[in-house]
């Protein structure tokens, strides 16, 4: 089924990179009108200062405090709007997107969970995981929420969670429910997650003016000193403060008029493009328009009944609050709106809603096959594939979908079962590290019993011959699938399996690169969830500037597998692509691990063009020699995925 008039042309014409940088400059805009709000309402603070002092002052007289005292209700109202603000920011910084979850009643689901209507979201889940390329997030429950509802919060993917209500979950189809989880991962993929965490913290600040005036109100107006004063040269102090706090209740107003207004300037055009991208994603806008359809079909709709709804509304799927302000403070386009755009023909009725028991009933009874797109048993992936691997970047498709419903299956029941528990999940980490050669993999057993308990290297040594046999394309996704309940360890869990994980790295100190890759995604993915590790600032530098940083890189990517001979050919094929930059074939020792570790995360601060440009860079020199394996494949996903460019396994024909 072919995508709605305009969709699709829209999000293709729109590369991963460019919704990156429009992304940033959003964050731009928020700051801008956050400071232009700001001075709005400090100024109005003063004058209202001003007003009320000079009305309570005695007649005739003029004292200094009336010139002081709005000065300093200026500076208050600045510091607390500022307060409220980097208070907020740390403390969602500090907590992530489960943070922003829990405070809307969200409970995390288990990954190994048996529930027929949680494992079928947490399967659907799974598989736009893979298919984007990206790690699997943590999904929390609204188990309260009947509103059909769902959002992405978080700063990147590594802190990502998904919020599913138990209205979406119970009430969609698995066509719409791709439809809405496509929609939820194209906010995660186009940068809009950090937006949405931001509005949040940032207008904090704006909001407690209004909390104050009120505060400010009700001590005095039902504190027994608000009584009139017939005594006119001593004015009326009490009076003052009531008329202060008023006066703050409702410039309180203005600025939560003026911080929904721009939370809805933002979001709207976030969100279409996020239907467009959910529908390039899926290639089924049916799915998607469904799902609206039924919003618009149930009595509970999309609403949420969390207390802290409002401050989140703009992260929904759809609006989460009663519409009010005739529309102006909608962060979301008109439901009928978005239904027309994906379903031109609709003729303006919602369905009837059936029993959501029975929909889940009738999927166990009739699962659907998607249309194969699984690449058997090749060894090797097409050169012309991966020539335009960086295309692909932030794009998956409905094939790629497939192919991850496809995969799957390849890994044995055992493997993927222990893949979904904290305390397995562990030893499959740990398993997939182990080296080929026997007399290094037993120096990584010995390391690995010194370090944890000895029923946990004996599940290592169990899992061994089946993950020996895995499929090299399923590494990397059962890496993704394991992060979940990584993710669900304790914290002393954690400081043992981080200690013991690089001691196994280094064990040998001879890790391949791919397996120096994937331990490098699971510490990233982790670390922002144990160590309160905060959010990168976005510090852009051009890519001259990164030089040696690219040598290193490309160097390592061009020895990988490589003779020297064939390592320098291939180099130069990759440098032909970044004329602008002196770079130059390091030689092998030069590119170790910790270099190439440095190097990589000096090259998160290139604009996302220029990021772009390295992975296509690492692709050309990956293809050099004529072919590619599914192993050399894989390794640029990695590169690409610590590059904060995720890219989607790389299929022969991508529909």
């Amino acid at each position: 089924m072919s995508a709605a008039p305009g969709t699709r042309t829209t999000v293709a014409a729109t590369s991963f990179f460019a919704r990156q940088d429009k992304a940033r400059r959003s964050t731009l805009y928020l700051l801008v009108m956050f400071c232009l709000a700001t001075v709005v309402i400090v100024i109005a603070v003063s004058a209202v200062v001003a007003v009320a002092t000079s009305a309570a002052a005695p007649p005739d007289e003029f004292d200094g405090n009336q010139l002081a005292l709005p000065i300093l209700a200026g500076v208050g109202t600045l510091m607390l709007i500022l307060g409220g603000s980097f208070f907020k920011v740390v403390a969602l910084r500090a907590g992530g997107g489960a943070a922003v979850a829990e405070s809307l009643g969200g409970i995390r689901l288990f990954p190994n969970s048996t529930d027929p209507v949680e494992r079928r979201l947490l399967n659907v889940v799974e598989e736009m995981a893979i298919a984007s390329g990206v790690p699997v997030p943590p999904v929390y429950f609204l188990a309260q929420e009947q509103g059909i509802n769902a959002f992405a919060a978080g700063y990147s993917t590594s802190d990502a969670v998904l919020g599913v209500t138990r209205g979406c979950a119970e009430q969609l189809t698995r066509e719409e429910l791709q439809g809405v989880l496509a929609h939820e991962f194209s906010h995660i993929l186009n940068g809009d997650m950090r937006i949405g965490i931001r509005v949040m913290g940032v207008l904090y600040g704006i909001l407690l003016m209004g909390l104050v005036g009120q505060l400010i109100f009700r001590t005095v107006g039902y504190g027994g000193q608000f009584r009139s004063r017939n005594d006119d040269k001593s004015g009326n102090p009490a009076m003052a403060i009531m008329l202060i706090g008023l006066g703050l209740i409702v410039l309180g107003f203005i600025g939560t008029f003026l911080g929904n207004l721009i939370k809805a300037a933002i979001s709207r055009q976030r969100e279409r493009l996020a239907d467009a991208s959910g529908v390039q994603f899926t290639r089924n806008p049916a799915g998607l328009a469904g799902a609206l359809k039924r919003i618009g079909a149930i009595e509970a709709g999309s609403q949420l009944r969390a207390p802290n709804a409002a401050q989140a509304s703009h992260i929904f799927f759809a609006e989460g609050v009663w519409k009010n302000m005739a529309g102006l403070w909608s962060s979301h386009p008109p439901l009928e709106e978005r239904i027309r755009e994906l379903d031109p023909s609709w003729d303006g009725k919602f369905p009837v809603v059936g029993s959501s028991n029975r929909i889940i009933a009738n999927e166990l009874a009739h699962p659907s096959t998607g249309a194969s797109s699984f690449v058997g048993s090749a060894d090797e992936i097409p050169v012309h594939i991966v020539d335009h691997a960086v295309e692909h970047v932030g794009n998956p498709t409905m094939a790629h979908v497939n192919y991850a419903a496809e995969v799957r299956p390849l890994i044995p029941d055992a493997i993927l079962s222990a893949a979904r528990t904290p305390y397995s999940a562990r030893a499959i980490v740990f398993t997939l590290l182990l080296n080929q050669d026997n007399s290094i993999r037993a120096q990584q057993i010995q390391s690995l019993r010194e370090l944890v308990t000895p029923d946990l290297v004996a599940l290592v040594q169990q899992l061994m011959p089946a993950v020996d046999q895995l499929d090299p394309r399923v590494r990397l996704p059962l890496v993704d699938l394991s992060l979940p309940a990584l993710a669900a360890m304790s914290q002393s869990q954690y400081a043992q399996f981080i200690e013991a994980f690089k001691r196994l790295a280094l064990a040998d100190g001879q890790l391949d690169l791919f397996e120096w890759v994937l331990s490098q995604i699971v510490i990233r993915h982790l670390r922002p969830r144990f160590e309160n590790s905060r959010p990168n600032p976005v510090v852009i530098r051009p890519l001259p500037l990164l030089s040696q940083s690219c040598s290193v890189v490309l160097s390592a990517v061009a020895y990988g597998g490589n003779s020297d001979s064939k390592a320098s050919r291939a180099f130069a094929s990759a440098v032909a692509l970044l004329p602008e930059l002196r770079i130059s074939l390091q030689s092998r020792d030069r590119c170790d691990l910790p270099a190439l570790r440095q190097s990589l995360a000096d090259l998160t601060q290139a604009s996302s063009k220029d990021q772009g440009r390295i992975v296509n860079a690492c692709a050309t020199s990956i293809s050099a020699d004529g072919h590619a394996t599914i192993e050399e494949v894989e390794l640029l996903r990695g590169i690409s995925d610590l590059l904060d460019c995720p890219m989607p396994p790389l299929l022969p024909k991508v529909g």
